[in-house]
């Protein structure tokens, strides 16, 4: 299985991934951390999602050596999730942009066709619903107050 950018609960908080990072800096209500100009893109699938598929492509019959992409092919920039972000969870720090790192991808979204096509998979966790479950999650453990009226 070729896995891509999974998020959720129990992430760990200084993992360095972009979900943590602006889920973390939104909740602390701390600018959100952009590298590069924004344009690249992600594609984020929520965990039960990608187990989901990891289970399918195991028990599903004649997959052995078969390669397949799970993840979600939703495509954002990395500027539109940040953005996203930051309204969902109500921050108003706003964005702080730094160097772009020489080895990130420009572009990253799976083709989930033959996992689709073979497994009958597809993710189905909305990403609005992923990252409000994402940030109870960091709240939790990080001991930040939800906003009023949530």
């Amino acid at each position: 299985m070729r896995i891509f950018n999974t998020y959720g609960p129990h992430s760990r908080p200084d993992d360095g991934r972009i979900v943590p990072n602006f889920v973390i800096q939104a909740l602390r209500r701390e600018p959100i951390t952009i590298y590069g100009d924004g344009s690249q893109t992600r594609s984020f699938c929520y965990v039960s999602d990608m187990v989901s598929g990891i289970l399918a492509a195991m028990l599903t019959e004649g997959t052995a050596g078969e390669v397949f992409n799970l993840g979600n092919p939703d495509e954002y920039t990395v500027l539109q999730f940040a953005e996203a972000i930051a309204g969902q969870l109500g921050s108003d720090a706003g964005l702080v942009y730094r160097e772009l790192p020489v080895d990130d991808p420009v572009r990253r979204r799976p083709d989930i066709t033959k996992a689709s096509d073979r497994l009958g998979w597809q993710p189905v966790v909305e990403l609005r619903t992923g990252i409000d479950r994402t940030a109870d999650w960091f709240r939790q453990i990080l001991s930040i107050e939800a906003p009023v009226g949530r």
